[in-house]
């Protein structure tokens, strides 16, 4: 190791001894790891196998993977030049310490609403991390996406700076709820459509998104199609725990638990769930319901009871704290059914948190179902049970199967 290598490294170490050295650091380090586990950061900035906040994570978007930087206070491959005018500077406007703009793979869409203070104790916490030596290619982009002045254009079209401003109509409690679904924890981020330029569309704000071949469901209080006939405490306990009685998180929502929500006060979890029953109720129209002599509702049935029913019964009601139940049950009701296809093609295992650890498991079905069959069973159970849902496509799921590299059925094309 050359000499001007290991003076960094220790410099970077000497720092992070230093940022402890006032008892008022220590408290504001603290409170700083409490908001980056709100904002579950650590999923994004930490790649497989990797260290924690080191970077190298590739997010894939629609115009291609952009590689997530290193947040460690290394100075040459992380944060270790930057100051707190610099990260507050990318948080609330989006533009690197270098002056380049950044994509709004990072939220700052979202982070601008965080406030100064909060801003300063993450990055006193970030300080406190190990340096590590990550270097990440932070132009992986395909042109012309790689062009970085594009995002002046698109800041103008659809991002305004601004730090969140409570509304005094509501109480401190939904004030703070809606600071951290709308600002800290950039819920709509995933659980809000998308436009052909990869910004968030407002007007249908948390009304599902689909992301990575996932439906990150809507989370208004509609009725059907949301939280509407969740409880209060209901939420607290999906979020806290990764379950409810009736239904169980996985895909990528899994990690949020794990990472970020499981570790939160009981008092954010309250004020989240109060934000989210109380700012109003969204969703599409009821689609009619398909006829039980429907020949795909028919195909469906047959298929549920020889494949489904044995864990989710006959009515759809599942098994409590074991398997979801189906019926009236928002999830299997999304405008967008690519969630359903995705578990039943290659399966998927609950999320396992210290509350809850025992994570069951829904094995793969592409093995032993065609892909008219996985139409016609969700199409089924869309439907069926006070459900109601537009059908699937066999169109559809031979698309996804392609897509997450799922087991094929000997019969399927």
């Amino acid at each position: 190791m050359n000499g001007a290598r290991l003076a960094a490294i220790c410099g970077a170490v000497l720092f992070s001894h230093a940022a402890l050295a006032e008892p008022d650091n220590y408290v504001e380090a603290a409170r700083g790891k409490a908001l980056i586990t709100a904002g579950d950061c650590v999923a994004c900035h930490t790649a497989p196998g990797g260290q924690s906040y080191a970077g190298g994570l590739a997010l894939d978007t629609p115009f291609g993977a952009i590689m997530t930087p290193n947040l460690t206070p290394d100075p040459t491959t992380g944060l270790g030049n930057w100051t707190a005018d610099d990260f507050y500077h990318a948080m609330h406007e989006g533009i690197g310490r270098d002056g380049q703009h950044l994509y709004p793979a990072f939220p700052y869409t979202a982070f601008t609403k965080v406030t100064r203070a909060d801003s300063d104790a993450i990055f006193a916490y970030l300080r406190t991390l190990p340096a590590v030596v990550n270097a990440v290619d932070r132009n992986s982009l395909p042109f012309p996406f790689d062009i970085r002045a594009a995002m002046i254009g698109w800041n103008a079209l659809f991002f305004t700076p601004g730090t969140f401003t409570p509304d005094p109509k509501r109480s401190d409690e939904f004030n703070r709820g809606a600071y951290l679904v709308e600002g800290l924890g950039h819920c709509g981020t995933c659980h809000t459509p998308m436009n052909a330029f990869g910004a968030n569309k407002a007007d249908v704000f948390l009304q599902a998104n689909q992301i990575d071949n996932w439906i990150a469901p809507n989370i208004t209080d509609d009725a059907r199609l949301g939280l509407g006939a969740w409880s209060v405490e209901e939420i607290m306990q999906y979020l806290s725990t990764g379950q409810t009685a009736n239904t169980v998180a996985s895909g990528p929502m899994a990690d949020v638990i794990v990472h970020s929500t499981s570790q939160m006060p009981q008092t954010d979890l309250h004020a989240i769930a109060v934000y989210l029953k109380q700012r109003g109720a969204a969703g599409s129209a009821t689609p009619a319901v398909l006829a039980a002599s429907d020949p795909h509702m028919q195909s469906g049935a047959a298929i549920y009871v020889d494949t489904c029913a044995a864990c989710h019964t006959t009515s759809g009601a599942g098994i409590e704290h074991a398997f979801p139940r189906l019926a009236k049950d928002p999830a299997v009701q999304q405008d967008d059914p690519a969630s359903l296809i995705r578990v039943v093609l290659a399966g998927t295992r609950a999320v396992a948190t210290n509350a809850e650890p025992t994570a069951l498991a829904m094995p793969s079905l592409g093995y032993r179902l065609t892909d008219a069959q996985v139409a016609d069973v969700l199409t089924y159970v869309r439907n069926s049970w006070g459900n109601a849902a537009a059908a699937v496509a066999a169109s559809d799921v031979a698309k996804l199967r392609t897509e997450v590299g799922g087991p094929v059925n000997a019969a399927t094309p």
